[in-house]
């Protein structure tokens, strides 16, 4: 961890009190979205208040490792301060779920797991994604809605000087990231609606990797909660993308990120910061050379 993740982390163990921490029963959320009219769009802020009671987090493919390995270095770099994020969060009462996609039989035995596969059966209002891939279900873009995305992640987005093998070397969530005893464990789409549905939840966070793939995709995920009809917004300082700076539209990585961050808002749903959440200054990787939006 660098010097500037080590202060971040002492900031937000400092945070006990102020704007972000002045009502425990509720998160005070800055929501960013985008709107295009006569072809011109504009960002939109307004506050939102939601209960912590009323509100799961989920936390998407943080896996212990990955096929490539500038993606394995930044999930590295960002599992220390999203679980500082998770702990906040959990203290005032919401719900995690750990959505380590394809790897959930390694914890199977697992109280966390077994309260997800146990959660009271309910129906979804639409039919739940189902078209197989990487093993599990996919929620696959709408192009009627969201077009393209901005970024060309077809040669599925290393950007590592030399490319890598893509294998699927995942076994577990990064031990970074605690499950603690109040958590659940599930990447699958309706053990999550029951989980929700059981719980009475109808805000939805979406965290984790990588935004231009599985946070949108996953039968969890940004595509799917939304559809159903849930309160959904992405902690957009704690994502990454699959994006490799040669392709269109040649961008640096992480100006890459934000350009699918601005996707989210226009067409799925609102994002904010992990500011909201603990009071202290919102993360950004070490090698990100723009100042913090």
């Amino acid at each position: 961890m660098t010097t500037s993740h080590i202060l971040w982390s002492l900031a937000v163990l400092a945070v006990s009190t102020g704007a972000a921490m002045a009502d425990d029963a509720s998160f005070r959320l800055n929501l960013r979205s985008r709107t295009r009219t006569d072809g011109k769009v504009s960002v939109v802020e307004k506050p939102a208040s939601w209960g912590a009671d009323k509100t799961a987090v989920i936390v998407c493919d943080m896996w212990d490792q990955h096929w490539c390995k500038s993606a394995a270095r930044r999930v590295s770099e960002l599992a220390g301060p999203l679980d500082l994020v998770l702990k906040k969060a959990r203290d005032r009462g919401a719900l995690i779920i750990h959505a380590p996609s394809t790897t959930t039989d390694f914890y199977k035995d697992s109280p966390q797991r077994v309260r997800a596969r146990t959660a009271p059966y309910a129906k979804p209002p639409i039919a739940l994604a189902a078209s197989p891939r990487w093993g599990t279900a996919w929620c696959w873009p709408v192009a009627a809605r969201e077009g393209v995305l901005p970024i060309d992640d077809s040669d599925m987005g290393c950007d590592c000087k030399i490319k890598c093998e893509i294998t699927s070397p995942w076994t577990r969530q990064t031990a970074a990231i605690e499950i603690a005893d109040a958590d659940a464990i599930t990447d699958d789409g309706q053990e999550t609606w029951n989980l929700l549905t059981d719980r009475g939840i109808d805000n939805v966070i979406l965290c984790g990797v990588h935004l231009n793939m599985c946070v949108l995709g996953r039968p969890f995920a940004i595509r799917q909660m939304t559809a159903l009809g849930k309160n959904v917004a992405l902690m957009r300082d704690m994502t990454d993308t699959m994006y490799n700076p040669e392709r269109p539209p040649g961008v640096d990585h992480f100006a890459g990120t934000e350009l699918v961050v601005e996707h989210v808002e226009q067409y799925w749903c609102p994002t904010f910061t992990s500011a909201d959440l603990t009071g202290a200054p919102r993360f950004r990787f070490k090698d990100d050379p723009r100042a913090p939006r």
